[in-house]
């Protein structure tokens, strides 16, 4: 693994955690809203990340390699993350609230309202964050032992 390798894959995880930063911020300001463009009421979505690069081991591999020993660990090394998908959440159930008065109410007097809940938004948002910290950190020292590399060559 190269030094430029560590700026790669910390780069990586910046790009995926800002992006799921921007999903979330569409999930907050659409949590009101009963009608999109398509006609259907807005639903929640959800990003899925995986490991980057070729022949990248299941997490079952990679659990029965380490409880060997560190024999096997040389095929440990990532060379990242990337976004696989952003998908809508149909697991999670529309909120329901009784007014009448709302122009998309149904015959019942119910608006049903997007799936998005922002207690569960804001603690997605606290762990992107997070997480874009520790990237950030993560990228800092690998810029500062680059750093420490080349001053200890020109000595």
């Amino acid at each position: 693994m190269g030094m430029f390798d560590a700026f790669d894959i910390s780069a990586s995880g910046l790009t995926a955690q800002r992006y799921r930063m921007d999903i979330i911020a569409e999930n907050v300001a659409n949590a009101n809203t009963t009608r999109t463009e398509n006609g259907g009421i807005y639903r929640r979505k959800v990003v899925t990340f995986e490991a980057k690069g070729s022949g990248t081991p299941s997490f079952a591999s990679m659990l029965s390699t380490s409880s060997q020993g560190m024999t096997g660990m040389s095929n440990a090394i990532g060379e990242g993350v990337r976004i696989s998908s952003v998908t809508e959440d149909h697991t999670t159930e529309m909120n329901k609230v009784y007014d009448p008065s709302n122009p998309d109410a149904d015959d019942s007097g119910y608006v049903t309202y997007p799936n998005v809940n922002i207690i569960t938004e804001m603690t997605n948002l606290i762990d992107a964050t997070r997480a874009y910290e520790a990237n950030a950190t993560a990228l800092s020292a690998s810029k500062s032992m680059a750093v420490q590399g080349l001053n200890i060559g020109k000595g």
